[in-house]
């Protein structure tokens, strides 16, 4: 009995630190900021405006398809153009508010939506976390690195591996060369701009080596920086390499061999 009046209080004290802490710094829509009942959130009125992305799907790319013919099904983009990986998923389009949210992690070291990116990345990832060995994060060069002071893909990692309990491994790949700003290239400069840019560590070779490996990023445009990571990690000896971002560019343009 003693035990449970301590539990009880303990509670108690819980709840209280929680309410003062909320009074400090009140639940926020993490996207307009008006009020809420809970931290790590979005209201509904913004939840409505983001468009997440939901089967039927390409099983390669991951692209939303207009019906649901039964089965697997691969876009007319994917067997043009077979990527690297086997598959990839995101949780939205790369447009709206969710292009200001990812902006808002990457560009301006806003991370207080980091618990609600690793939600839904763990949810929309399911079925590649469901058998995966390792989570592997596109890597930044050191320079970059050190101008940024983090990596937006290994915070997504982090947050992922906290909900599923799938390992991260931030130093099994490496960027091996800076290369330009992928924004305003095509889809062949892009695969240009990071072909041969990324290798996996001396150190990351045997922890690779035959392992299911699903690499985060933030952002899937043309899928030529996930689609070097996955060659790189195949060339080393994975098994399989998945790929999961928060959010995908579904313009023809980038899909188009």
């Amino acid at each position: 009995m003693a035990n449970l009046g301590i539990a009880d209080a303990g509670a108690r004290m819980r709840a209280a630190a929680a309410a003062v802490a909320d009074l400090i710094v009140p639940p926020l829509c993490l996207s307009c900021h008006c009020l809420l009942s809970s931290h790590d959130a979005i209201c509904s009125a913004c939840w409505g405006k983001i468009d997440f992305i939901r089967p039927p799907l390409c099983d390669r790319l991951g692209i939303p398809l207009p019906f649901d013919a039964g089965g697997t099904m691969i876009s007319a983009a994917a067997v043009a153009a077979p990527p690297h990986y086997q598959r990839a998923r995101a949780v939205a389009r790369f447009d709206g508010i969710m292009r200001e949210l990812v902006h808002d992690l990457k560009f301006h070291d806003r991370h207080d939506a980091s618990r609600l990116f690793g939600r839904w990345l763990a949810e929309a990832g399911a079925e590649l976390l469901a058998d995966a060995d390792v989570i592997v994060p596109v890597p930044l060069t050191r320079l970059r690195l050190l101008g940024r002071r983090f990596n937006q893909a290994a915070i997504l990692a982090q947050e992922v591996t906290r909900i599923t309990r799938v390992k991260t491994d931030p130093l099994a790949l490496e960027r091996t060369r800076r290369s330009p700003p992928q924004v305003g290239l095509s889809r062949e400069q892009r695969r240009q701009n990071v072909a041969g840019a990324f290798a996996v560590t001396a150190g990351g070779k045997a922890r690779i080596a035959g392992a299911k490996v699903v690499v985060i990023d933030d952002v899937i445009t043309t899928g030529a920086t996930a689609g070097a990571c996955a060659y790189t990690l195949k060339r080393a000896g994975a098994a399989r390499v998945d790929v999961l971002a928060l959010a995908l560019v579904t313009d023809p343009a980038f899909l188009s061999p």
